[in-house]
């Protein structure tokens, strides 16, 4: 059984979709897990605590100061207990809770205590469910790692027909035991990643740099924290916010990126070089800012290390990937890339095209490997992108 020993926390919210809870309690059970249910003051006036308890064989949980072990802190112990935390339903009431930080009952305080993954599957009314507030808590906990198990369509207690009905139990056992399979694909290796541009600075206000919008490497990151790797994302001056459970380590110059990806390669497993790092450096930089002058201004630059080169001539056990953002010949030049570095794989992008450049959200690539394979990708969100150059990588690595 995919979910066999895996301690679970039910939280069931105020709906009248509380009542499936009960048949997911006795699903989630059937699958192996150990589940811990805590009942909300709301699911408490749907479903009782005793049919949870008779049928995960569990204490159920029902109020923050109600401790029922006197040597631990109730919500903080269950944080801690927890595997994965479910809750279902989620009501748009504990979707805001949720995503504002507030913290007024167990289930809610809980939430923000655990570092374990976290699954919503919500069911409201229809029209709730498409509020911009609700799809905006929904957004914001999604960047923050929350997976959601979304809702199906069809006839609502309110009498609406429309999407928010809860997912069926067998769905939501399902959708998890899928995640189980997946956080095995890396699970064990430790990732390098870098991501974003660097700055080459020229004076206190100007620096060069590029387009490099950073999204691309960030997908990686938090697609393969959630494959069950370790990852550490090398990341330069880019306006996101690291995934969750990834350590992140900021640079500004290429240099830097230097020092950081080298002294950390020996570590790595699997290392992929997403960041657009400068090719070149003034030769001299300037203390003070430089005045405007009536003659053309003419800067001396010099090369600056080849990362992804260096990192090619020092493989020793890792797994080495790069990326190739051209704009003309692009199959030519991406395999030319791959040879030459000494690659193992090379993600192949053409920045001319619309939607697939540095700061869209979207990208067309195509992945070339040392041992033969070669796998177009049409025009995707980048984060569809990220999960099939990590499944690449899974096989070509196991």
């Amino acid at each position: 059984m995919t979910l066999s020993g895996k301690k679970i926390v039910l939280g069931v919210t105020g709906g009248i979709a509380a009542y499936k809870a009960i048949s997911l309690t006795s699903k989630l059970t059937q699958s192996g897990a150990i589940v811990k249910v805590i009942l909300t003051n709301g699911a408490q006036k749907f479903v009782t605590p005793l049919s949870f308890q008779a049928i995960s064989r569990q204490p159920v949980y029902l109020d923050t100061f109600d401790e029922l072990d006197a040597s631990e802190i109730q919500h903080i112990a269950l944080a801690d207990w927890a595997d994965y935390v479910v809750v279902a339903p989620a009501t748009a009431n504990m979707i805001g809770k949720y995503a504002q930080g507030i913290a007024d009952d167990l289930l809610s305080t809980m939430l923000l205590a655990t570092t374990c993954p976290v699954f919503f599957a919500p069911a409201m009314n229809v029209h709730m469910y498409e509020h911009p507030a609700v799809i905006e808590n929904m957004n914001t906990l999604r960047k923050r790692g929350v997976s959601f198990i979304e809702p199906d369509e069809g006839y609502l207690a309110c009498g609406y027909v429309g999407k928010g009905r809860l997912a069926e139990p067998e769905e939501i056992v399902r959708f998890l035991e899928q995640t189980t399979n997946k956080r095995a694909l890396l699970k064990g290796k430790r990732l390098l990643i870098s991501a974003g541009p660097t700055q080459e600075k020229i004076d206190p206000v100007r620096y060069l740099t590029n387009h490099s919008s950073g999204k691309m490497g960030y997908q990686l990151a938090a697609v393969a924290q959630e494959l069950g790797a370790d990852v550490t994302l090398i990341s330069g001056p880019v306006h996101l916010e690291a995934p969750v459970g990834v350590t992140k380590i900021d640079v500004t110059t290429a240099e830097d990126m230097y020092e950081a990806v080298t002294s950390r390669y020996h570590e790595a497993d699997i290392v992929i070089k997403t960041a657009a790092v400068s090719d070149y450096t003034p030769k001299v930089t300037y203390d003070q800012k430089m005045k405007k002058q009536k003659q053309p201004l003419v800067l001396e630059m010099v090369r600056t290390k080849d990362i992804l080169k260096t990192l090619g001539e020092k493989k020793t056990h890792q797994y080495l990937v790069g990326f190739a953002a051209e704009t003309e010949d692009v199959l030519t030049y991406g395999k030319g890339k791959l040879q030459h570095k000494q690659l193992d794989m090379i993600v192949i992008n053409d920045v001319s095209k619309p939607n697939q450049g540095f700061h869209a959200d979207t990208n067309a690539v195509t992945i070339v490997t040392k041992k033969g394979q070669e796998q177009t990708l049409p025009l995707q969100s980048k984060r569809r992108v990220a999960e099939e150059i990590l499944r690449v990588i899974s096989e070509e690595v196991d």
